[in-house]
């Protein structure tokens, strides 16, 4: 009976202090608690500008079980896992964090849940090492989403899980080039398991997840798995159109009874002006959100554009499985 191959998936950008140790950490833990499982480390590269990739060179020249992909440019945070997950070719596949923010030693743990029949185990943040007030704001936004949202949203799950490689096919046949991985592990992972760990702090360097970065993502789940933004600005409409005539019922009752008394006032019209200009504005940027997405999804532009690829024994077959 041949053996199971499980992939491991590590996101890199900017990581020259990190890729080394985290390659050989991960592989240590799966030769010396995995024993029985061949497996490969799937490295891409999101077109670092320090020494990373040299480093990544020398690690598959090292090891041919650690495999390469070069970006053209860097794509986001988002797609380049998505495409390295399209890429492995294990029973299962796992991705995690190359800054060490993933536990290693969860490993083991996620590959003897998923042997359980699991299609996906997706890790859970429990605690985490990281600043209080992010995580304090980042469970407010699960919270909301998960009350507003059409899928059932899973809280603190990053993408740091295992996946079966049933599961990775139907990431394929989604062909989704705006894809937003823990979404679509909500909406079509049914038979999944959790496991709960603690984040850790980054292990050296700096976070290149910026606001704009986190508000790209969070405007991406607002858009493919809700629909209150738009549903709130019909409803807004109508109920500010109902106060509207009834306020104007009320001023024009006045007038007509306190004719020379009564005085509609500059400042009452400025306010409500104001008020409804802003409001105008909040809702047109939701409704370009919506067509923003719909507009990325409509090219069909591919995820990543690959500059090169290293220890992928059948280079065709490996490169037809993210198109």
């Amino acid at each position: 009976m041949p053996r199971k191959k499980v992939s491991i998936v590590i996101p890199s950008y900017n990581e020259e202090e990190n890729i080394r140790p985290i390659t050989e950490t991960v592989r240590n833990e799966l030769v010396t608690n995995l024993p029985e499982y061949d497996f490969e480390i799937i490295i891409i590269d999101n077109n670092s500008q320090d020494n990373t990739r040299p480093i990544i060179r020398s690690l598959c020249a090292e090891d041919r079980r650690v495999k390469a992909i070069f970006n053209e440019k860097n794509f986001g945070p988002d797609n380049s896992p998505y495409y390295g997950l399209l890429q492995a070719s294990g029973d299962c596949a796992i991705i995690i964090t190359a800054d060490f923010q993933d536990p290693v030693e969860m490993i083991p743990k996620l590959v003897r849940e998923w042997e359980k029949g699991y299609t996906v185990v997706t890790a859970i943040k429990m605690q985490s090492k990281e600043n209080k007030i992010i995580r304090f704001l980042r469970t407010i936004y699960y919270r909301l989403i998960r009350r507003i949202s059409n899928t059932e949203i899973i809280e603190h799950f990053t993408g740091f899980g295992c996946y079966d490689k049933k599961f990775l096919d139907i990431l394929r046949d989604l062909d989704d080039p705006v894809p937003f991985l823990r979404g679509v592990v909500a909406e079509f992972a049914g038979n999944r398991s959790s496991l709960n760990y603690v984040q850790q702090k980054r292990r050296a360097g700096k976070s290149h997840i910026r606001f704009f970065t986190l508000y790209d993502i969070a405007m991406r789940s607002f858009t493919s798995y809700t629909k209150v933004g738009l549903r709130m600005c019909t409803f807004f409409g109508f109920g500010t159109a109902l106060v509207s005539i009834i306020i104007a019922l009320f001023y024009l009752v006045k007038k007509l009874t306190m004719w020379n008394e009564f005085e509609f006032g500059i400042p009452v019209i400025l306010i409500g002006m104001f008020f409804l200009g802003a409001v105008q504005l909040i809702f047109l940027g939701f409704m370009g959100e919506y067509i923003l997405m719909i507009n990325q999804r409509s090219m069909r532009r591919p995820l990543v554009v690959e500059h090169e690829r290293i220890n992928f024994d059948d280079e065709t077959e490996a490169a037809s499985r993210g198109q």
